[in-house]
């Protein structure tokens, strides 16, 4: 059963302003969590339920946040929460 992926608005604001070529990395990165749900590193305390994947955009390396709902062991669907690079990102994603 292909799980279905939803976008929060902070990583839709985020991920409309990237150009066409990096639309396209961000996509081959959410075919990949859509197919693996468990791909990315699940976080622990402030942050926990919360996987983190890390790709390459630009020749920098970019996190991208998700939840998996209703929860990690039998997921039907996977919620964007951020995209960015690592410098502030886990403040950012806290708020």
């Amino acid at each position: 059963m292909p799980l279905n992926v939803y976008a929060s608005p902070s990583f839709a604001r985020v991920a409309k302003k990237l150009h066409a070529r990096d639309k396209k990395a961000l996509d081959q990165a959410v075919q990949n969590i859509a197919a693996d749900p468990t791909i990315g590193e699940e976080k622990r305390g402030d942050l926990a339920g919360v996987f983190v994947y890390k790709f390459k955009l630009n020749n920098q390396e970019t996190l991208l946040a998700y939840e998996l709902s209703p929860n990690k062991q039998a997921p039907a669907e996977v919620i964007l929460l951020g995209l960015g690079p690592h410098e502030n990102f886990y403040a950012q994603l806290k708020r």
